[in-house]
């Protein structure tokens, strides 16, 4: 074997057999991941259910419009003219009466309509319908009916949260005041009474829930139409105080929404698959290996450009790489001169860990052997996050995120990768293909190298995931070097009962790869 000293660090091409040991640390989670997962299913299904109700919606508003008839009464389709170029409306609206509807209402996004009850005509007079038009056509100028769509969107995607609920029906009730406040400032004080009553006339004739997300209209329930009736009766001019209202309950509704969205791409990423789309790929059935444990086996081998895979299902999935990512922390620490091939020592600062091995100085080689976390999470802090971030993009290192604590992001948190993609990126590092300095890349295969025979040689890492004291998540990692072929695997094993860890995986990788003729 051979062996440099350089500068008090042992650079050694000797096998480092430690890295087969399995040192790791249990993380906390106050919250089962269950309850995430339940909470998805709970989130999906509500969701589910209030789209299924939209589609409903539209199917009422499809029947609805095979049921009404144009309004061919041409003082009223005047009227109508009039009153548009009064609100400034120059789009054109289709007039029509269905006997399906109790009040009049605005709807339709592309095609505007205006739908009015079938006795409508009978019962109002064509002042009475200047109101209503005015109203209306009120609706279609503030693009009522696309906002309605925008908070039936709210209302899908929160569906759960009460506050949401009550700041759209605050919204739809400053929606409908506003409204009000236009039209009077287009009449004199003698038509506020009218239009007052032409509003009351329509209490408690609203159109189902359903069928409301979607139109604009005068009705309302008695409690509606009363305070309406007082903000007429107080009205003095555009309310500058009600605008600035609905401007901050749209801002605080933003506000909420944007808090929301981590917490719901970390839920909804919970369950990241890799989209694995090559061709070249047997899938073989060795659960024999894996008894006990729900797990995954990849090898790729590059001469054939072949995979074989046993579980595609897990071997897509994306789980914590747990110390399996140190290889690459490692490396970028290289790249970015944390450390040399030639100096690579880090001083331990006397903490005491729960591992004899851990508490004495490390060199790259004893870390990497022994898995040494504080090691590790130096070399990060002094790389800093936004370099490593640049570089986990760089060689499309699973889910690229760092998003948790940058101590622990590779224990059981934010950073996920599949085992598919464990051995491509074995293969990019062992080939170079990254374009990293060559001596920093050998650097790092020399200290995973496990063991050595004539003609072979086994470099790996393993990774053990452990929470509430639990080993949940295991991994072997690495390649083989035979002659003058390669050979890269991954090994993934889960078991919820804490019996799922490093060297357990590695036990099976390497009775795969003795039953292969890879690796003796």
């Amino acid at each position: 074997m051979n062996h440099e000293q350089i500068s008090g660090v042992e650079v050694s091409q000797a096998p480092n057999t430690n890295v087969l040991h399995d040192f790791s640390v249990s993380v906390n989670k106050a919250t089962p991941d269950f309850f995430y997962h339940t909470f998805m299913a709970v989130w999906i299904t509500g969701m589910v259910i209030f789209v299924v109700m939209a589609i409903y919606a539209n199917y009422q508003i499809r029947q609805l419009k095979k049921s009404a008839a144009p309004i061919q009464n041409e003082k009223v389709n005047e009227l109508l003219e009039v009153c548009k170029e009064m609100v400034g409306v120059k789009r054109k609206i289709k007039l029509q009466e269905t006997a399906l509807i109790a009040s009049p209402s605005t709807l339709g996004l592309i095609q505007p309509y205006i739908l009015l009850p079938k006795t409508t005509l009978e019962t109002f007079s064509l002042n009475d319908l200047k109101y209503v038009f005015l109203h209306e056509l009120t609706h279609q100028k503030n693009k009522d009916v696309l906002i309605n769509y925008v908070m039936l969107l709210l209302n899908i995607m929160y569906w759960f949260n009460p506050f949401v609920w009550h700041a759209l029906k605050v919204m739809r009730m400053d929606r409908e005041l506003a409204c009000d406040a236009a039209v009077l400032n287009r009449l004199d004080e003698s038509g506020y009474i009218e239009y007052g009553q032409t509003i009351i006339h329509f209490a408690d004739k609203q159109q189902s829930r359903a069928f409301g997300q979607y139109a604009s209209g005068m009705g309302g329930t008695k409690t509606q139409i009363k305070q309406r009736i007082k903000s007429i009766a107080n009205y003095a001019g555009d309310s500058q105080l009600l605008k600035w209202k609905s401007k901050a309950i749209c801002a605080a509704l933003g506000i909420f929404m944007l808090c929301l969205t981590p917490l719901t791409w970390v839920i909804a990423s919970s369950d990241d698959v890799y989209q694995f789309n090559e061709k070249n790929v047997i899938y073989e059935d060795l659960s024999s290996y894996f008894h006990g444990y729900n797990g995954s086996f990849v090898l790729y081998d590059p001469f054939k450009n072949q995979y074989q895979i046993y579980n595609r299902k897990m071997s897509e999935q994306r789980v914590s790489p747990n110390s399996t990512y140190k290889i690459y922390s490692a490396l970028f620490a290289l790249e970015t001169n944390v450390i040399t091939p030639h100096h690579n020592e880090q001083l331990w600062d006397g903490t005491v860990y729960p591992y004899k091995e851990w508490n004495t100085n490390q060199s790259l080689s004893t870390a990497l052997g022994s898995s040494v976390n504080w090691y590790f999470q130096h070399l990060d802090q002094k790389a800093g996050k936004k370099q490593l971030q640049s570089y986990f993009h760089h060689i499309n290192y699973g889910n690229e995120d760092l998003s948790g604590n940058l101590e622990r992001y590779w224990i059981e948190s934010s950073l996920k990768i599949s085992p598919i993609e464990q051995v491509q990126i074995l293969y990019g590092l062992d080939e170079n293909t990254f374009g990293f300095k060559e001596e920093n890349v050998r650097a790092v295969k020399n200290a995973i190298l496990i063991d050595e025979q004539k003609h072979r040689q086994l470099f790996g890492k393993t990774g053990t995931g452990s929470i509430n004291g639990n080993n949940v998540n295991g991994w072997f990692i690495g390649f083989v070097k035979k002659n003058d072929r390669s050979f890269y695997f991954a090994v993934n094993i889960q078991n919820k009962k804490g019996h799922a860890n490093g060297s357990k995986a590695a036990d099976i990788a390497r009775q795969i790869l003795r039953d292969k003729r890879i690796y003796e």
